[in-house]
């Protein structure tokens, strides 16, 4: 009987994979999005999407091959319209004000800055922006992802 048991144990082992499967659906898993390549993207060509508080032109977003994601849009806000509520984000953001006058809080401080100013944001700050000015802002959003960057 001693030697029985590992006989009866790899017998048992090797029936598993007969069982009947369990009827799960499967779902495919996305595919991997491609990693972004050099380019230029010309400001007269990127598609305007007009928003309850001004305009959004999405310019990339997708994995490169240092990041997990890079993502870069443009937000042009109308005079004293924030961007949204706060909120907290788990990336890094660098944002380059092309016109008008922003106002960025973060933490319960904020700084007001024109054209060429840039702005950033660390990992974690509970952050948003508002047009300080009389005419639109527009500026530049750029975030990225990195295997470092905190998960949700």
């Amino acid at each position: 009987m001693h030697h029985r048991v590992p006989h009866l144990l790899l017998l048992a082992l090797l029936a598993v994979p007969l069982l009947p499967a369990q009827s799960t659906p499967v779902t495919p898993a996305k595919p991997a999005a491609a990693p972004l390549v050099s380019a230029l993207y010309e400001w007269e060509k990127l598609p305007v999407t007009p928003t309850a508080k001004g305009a959004r032109r999405d310019v990339f977003d997708g994995p490169t091959a240092t990041v997990d994601k890079l993502h870069c849009h443009i937000t042009t806000l109308n005079p004293g319209e924030k961007s949204g509520e706060p909120s907290q984000h788990l990336q890094e953001e660098v944002i380059l004000v092309k016109e008008g006058t922003v106002e960025a809080h973060w933490d319960g401080q904020s700084k007001t800055g024109g054209p060429g100013s840039v702005i950033f944001f660390a990992a974690g700050a509970t952050t948003f922006l508002r047009n300080a000015g009389t005419t639109p802002c527009t500026y530049v959003v750029i975030y990225y992802y990195t295997p470092l960057s905190p998960k949700r």
